[in-house]
């Protein structure tokens, strides 16, 4: 592990994934444009993330990089792609509490999972956090029941 990714990126034109990143034995700053080749707009996000970190000739520079940040990166370049702009592929990417996840095809359901993850493992508290609390129980106040025009009638035979 010679160097270490410090940002990542992508650039539009041609399809590309920028790495900044640091070499350890000068402790200099560089630059690398990793090309996404033949990348369209059906291509798998999560299957060109895999190909570009095993790729012989990327692999050291995208060693510490996360599975899940290339294939975001990927996602906009798609979107982009598609004519989408950066606003609305950042938005896609977040995670709606409203949103019916069933409607989701398989690559976007498993996107919103992955962050949805990552943002649950983010807030969770481990034994060993200053401030974990064993056993907790949080009241979460009580809520007037709503009314069910069939609640009413299933009553009578009961």
């Amino acid at each position: 592990m010679r160097f270490v990714a410090k940002r990542c990126g992508v650039c539009f034109n041609p399809p590309s994934l920028v790495v900044i990143y640091v070499e350890k034995d000068t402790n200099k700053v560089r630059k690398r444009v990793i090309p996404v080749r033949n990348f369209c707009r059906t291509s798998d996000c999560c299957l060109v993330a895999e190909g570009l970190k095993n790729h012989p000739r990327h692999e050291d520079y995208l060693e510490r990089v996360p599975q899940i940040q290339l294939e975001r990166l990927l996602v906009i370049l798609r979107d982009h792609l598609h004519g989408f702009t950066l606003k609305h592929s950042l938005a896609s990417l977040q995670v709606d509490p409203d949103e019916d996840l069933n409607k989701l095809g398989d690559e976007a359901l498993a996107l919103k999972k992955n962050r949805m993850d990552e943002v649950f493992e983010k807030n969770r508290t481990r034994n060993g956090d200053p401030n974990f609390v064993y056993d907790l129980e949080v009241d979460f106040g009580k809520r007037a029941k709503e009314k069910c025009s069939w609640d009413e009638d299933s009553d009578n035979g009961f």
